[in-house]
């Protein structure tokens, strides 16, 4: 296994899951008022969602492998142009999003897995071509880095939800991030393929 790859898959992780945290600090202080119950339930939850991510990119690199190999790096276009949309929402809206500081029970694990993959759109754009360039091997540690992160951002995710001005912080910044690191892969996938004689 190539320490390059790990490192690769930490950064991809991180940097694709920047609006997730925000959310999973939203849940921990959800359900606060719930205990460790609660709190097992955002995680299996968080599993569920995450889990349905990968097999919905994984099935979609594998149906990239049936394009030309010319093809492939022009994936990229697909995280550059989700990355644009997001930084044009971003300029359009500009919305503050409020945190609730009342604990309650918090939400079911189906609940959490229904907006962990609907907020992984993003994710599912990034990874196909991650993985389509990466081969069955690269695929694999990926797939093994991504749910160790998953486990790390349970364990922040939490620790945020006792820190109201970090959470705060994470929800006003984590959204400008995101396009930014979008649009970064997505040029990273394109120049690395030699897409338009880059």
């Amino acid at each position: 296994m190539s320490l390059g790859v790990v490192g690769q898959a930490i950064g991809m992780f991180a940097v694709t899951n920047v609006d997730d945290l925000v959310v999973l600090a939203l849940f921990f202080g959800q359900a606060r008022g719930g205990g460790r119950a609660g709190a097992l339930r955002v995680v299996a939850g968080q599993y569920l969602g995450f889990v349905a991510i990968l097999a919905a990119s994984i099935i979609g690199a594998l149906g990239a492998g049936l394009l030309p190999e010319a093809v492939i790096p022009y994936l990229g276009l697909l995280p550059l142009a989700l990355g644009l949309r997001a930084a044009w929402s971003i300029w359009r809206q500009r919305a503050d999003h409020d945190l609730t500081d009342e604990p309650t029970a918090g939400p079911s694990a189906w609940q959490v897995a229904a907006v962990t993959f609907a907020n992984g759109g993003d994710n599912i754009g990034v990874y196909v071509p991650v993985f389509a360039v990466a081969g069955l091997g690269g695929m694999v540690v990926f797939v093994v880095v991504f749910l160790v992160g998953v486990a790390v951002w349970c364990l922040a995710g939490r620790y945020f939800a006792t820190r109201p001005v970090i959470a705060r912080a994470l929800s006003r910044w984590g959204h400008v991030v995101l396009p930014l690191v979008l649009i970064g892969i997505g040029l990273v996938i394109l120049v690395d393929g030699h897409a338009f004689g880059l």
